[in-house]
């Protein structure tokens, strides 16, 4: 009996690119790279001219740096009563969401007592009678 010999299936695995086509395409890729300065930029690499086996223990001392400078601000920050005697905290125990409206109705009261208090004052007259006001400082005396 005689055997026929192989034949060798010599297609390529992708159907969609031809070999030369796929060698190609990482030397395209590697063309179109971003600079070392746009993946600065972008966090990916970390901007720092130290040897690299020394960058994760100058990133964990910088990290360690912020954090006990904000312990220290932490540890000297006023506490909530000088911060309220400064006018930088309201004067108040209402929850944050209705400061606003608590201040706009406080604003209001204000305007209607003091409306309330105008109209209620005495005419210059009677303060000239009483003797709080002289003739001259009567504001309707015609002059």
């Amino acid at each position: 009996m005689a055997t026929e010999p192989a034949t060798i299936d010599e297609t390529p695995i992708s159907p969609v690119r031809q070999a030369t086509e796929r060698r190609n395409s990482l030397e395209k890729h590697l063309q179109h790279r971003p600079d070392v300065q746009d993946l600065k930029n972008r966090h990916i690499l970390l901007d720092t001219n130290t040897a690299p086996a020394l960058q994760a223990k100058a990133l964990e001392l910088e990290r360690q740096r912020a954090v006990d400078n904000l312990k220290k601000g932490l540890a000297h920050r006023p506490d909530r009563e000088t911060l309220v005697e400064r006018n930088i905290l309201p004067d108040s125990t209402a929850a944050p969401a209705l400061q606003g409206h608590q201040k706009e109705l406080e604003r209001h009261m204000r305007a209607d007592s003091l409306e309330k208090n105008l109209q209620s004052r005495p005419p210059p007259e009677e303060l000239v009678r009483k003797g709080i006001l002289d003739e001259e400082e009567n504001p309707l005396r015609e002059g």
